[in-house]
Order: structure tokens, then C-alpha cells, then sequence
């Protein structure tokens, strides 16, 4: 028994030991690109993001610099895509919603417009799709909790009947709105795209005749996949297919 306490303590030591040489390995390599952002070298910095998010290590921050980084060196698709996933992590910073604001008002052409709907419940993106689970937990458990509380103490049925319907109602906004940001996040899906001009095509496949082009940066949403072509439009009714090379797949957000 002795034994295999220090089998696991090992494996536990080794784990919290390459956990943090990763984290140390990250941090050296999050602050050279900023070094290498700091001297005017925006294209390197990038790919020295651009690496790190591959590495599966995500921030709010990695995603703001390499969308600044990605926009100082005149990719605006990139940046776009980069400020959106920042965005979807922090909703609520001014900063990183302002240079997404200025990124696509580089963007020539047509690019995707907020719906109607996108615009009733863009206060759902108020709160992360995280940020909405743990209240619709803790509002679920507040509400057991009071309900138990009626069950074992019948005396305080009157005293917690408020409490309790407002739990209650709280409850179920608070689900009604994870339900709602969670449709959206999973079935929405948008195609930025990171080519200078990528042609949208009236078939999957590269001889079918061309039915618009979108630039740099241009926001589509996702209609179809098929292989590697994704059918997509930019809002105005216009619908073609584009290679998944041209563009940067991101969730609905």
C-alpha cells in the first residue's frame, strides 16, 4: 500500500513538475513575441503567437496581441478571427471589442451583418458560454436547496415562498439563457476569411463558375461543408463555395 502511495505521489510530482516547466516554457515564449512586437517585427510576432496558440494554450491576451500583431502586418482576416476568440473569452473589454470594431472597417466588400435575432439576444454575449453554466448551476442549486429547506422544516413554507418563486424563476431565465447561447454558439458557425480575395464559386469544386468575391477579413456564415469547400454567404443573399484554406472557421458567438 506504502509502495503505491509513492508510485502516485511520483507520478503526481512529475505531472506538477512538466505542468509547470510547460507554463514556464509558454510564459518565455508569450514574452519574446511581445519583444519581437515591441521592435516592429509584426509578421515574426505573429508566428510566435500564432505557434503558442497551436500549443493548444489559450488567453484573452495571446489572442489580443496576435490580432494586433496579425493587423499591424495587414492580415485583417486573421486579426479579425483573433479578436473574435478574445471577444468569446471576454466579452465585456472595451478594448478588445474598439480594435475589432476598427479591424472590419478595413474590410472591403460585402461581409456579414448582424440579424435581427443576433441583435435581440446579443445581450446573451453580456456573459461567456461558462460564465452562463455556472449561474444556471449555482441559481439550480440555490433553488434545491430552498425547496429541501420547505421539505425539512415545514414551518418555513411561509417564510421562504418568496424566496423560493424567485429562485425559481431565476432558475429557469437563467437555463432559458444557456440554452440560447449554447444554440447559438454550437449551431452558428461563421467563416472569416484570410485570403485577399478569395472567389466564391456556384459549385464545390475549382471549374464551377464564380459567384462573388470576398476580401480579406470578410465575415461569411457557413451554410454548408462538403470535402474540403464550405458553402457560405455574405448576408445579402449571395451564396457560393469557398476551399477551407481561404478561410478561419469560428463559432457562432
Amino acid at each position: 500500500m506504502k509502495m503505491h502511495l509513492h508510485i502516485l505521489l511520483a507520478v503526481a510530482a512529475a505531472w506538477i513538475f512538466t505542468g509547470s516547466a510547460l507554463a514556464a516554457d509558454i510564459s518565455t515564449e508569450f514574452n519574446a513575441a511581445n519583444e519581437m512586437y515591441a521592435k516592429g517585427k509584426f509578421a515574426e510576432a505573429a508566428d510566435a503567437y500564432g505557434k503558442i496558440l497551436q500549443s493548444k494554450m489559450v488567453s484573452p491576451a495571446l489572442y489580443f496581441n496576435y490580432g494586433n500583431a496579425e493587423f499591424k502586418s495587414g492580415n485583417f482576416g486573421r486579426a479579425i478571427a483573433a479578436y473574435r476568440q478574445a471577444a468569446q473569452l471576454t466579452p465585456r473589454d472595451a478594448e478588445v471589442r474598439a480594435n475589432l470594431d476598427f479591424a472590419r472597417n478595413q474590410v472591403q466588400g460585402p461581409s456579414l451583418r448582424e440579424s435581427r435575432w443576433s441583435r435581440t439576444v446579443g445581450w446573451l454575449g453580456l456573459l461567456t458560454l461558462n460564465e452562463w453554466t455556472g449561474l444556471a448551476a449555482v441559481t439550480l442549486w440555490l433553488m434545491f436547496a430552498l425547496l429541501a429547506a420547505r421539505q425539512i422544516r415545514p414551518s418555513l413554507k411561509t417564510a421562504l415562498g418568496g424566496f423560493t418563486q424567485c429562485a425559481v424563476a431565476v432558475t429557469v431565465l437563467a437555463c432559458a439563457c444557456l440554452g440560447v447561447d449554447a444554440a447559438i454558439h454550437f449551431s452558428k458557425q461563421t467563416a472569416v476569411v484570410v485570403a485577399q480575395a478569395a472567389i466564391a464559386r456556384s459549385g464545390p469544386f475549382d471549374e464551377a463558375q464564380s459567384a462573388f468575391t470576398a476580401h480579406d477579413g470578410a465575415e461569411l456564415a457557413v451554410l454548408d461543408h462538403r470535402d474540403n469547400w464550405l458553402q457560405v454567404t455574405d448576408g445579402s443573399g449571395r451564396i457560393g463555395w469557398l476551399q477551407r484554406q481561404q478561410v478561419e472557421i469560428l463559432p457562432g458567438s
